[in-house]
């Protein structure tokens, strides 16, 4: 019984490891989510979008620098939308 429960957690591990930092952005907004349905649907947008998409290293490298900054208590706010990625400075 117990390897039942100990098999996905390890695949689930394992392949958390493979996810760019975009994706991992991503998800970790998937986490702001009101509720647990809207959560999974979040995540499930993020897996469809994710596979459809080439995230370039300037790219991933972006998201990197926001992953440690990006609060779900802040994300409502100004400074918490540009903190996350959801908005961007303009282009001068």
């Amino acid at each position: 019984m117990r390897r039942l429960f100990l098999a996905p957690l390890l695949a689930l591990v394992l392949l958390s490891g493979c996810k760019d930092n975009c994706r991992q952005l991503a998800e970790q907004l998937c986490d702001c989510a009101a509720n647990t349905n809207d959560r999974n649907n979040c995540l499930q947008g993020v897996a469809q979008r994710a596979a459809n998409s080439n995230v370039t290293s300037a790219d991933n490298q972006y998201c990197g620098s926001l992953i440690n900054g990006c609060d779900c208590h802040t994300v409502g706010t100004v400074q918490g939308k540009y903190a996350c990625g959801l908005a961007r400075t303009p282009l001068p």
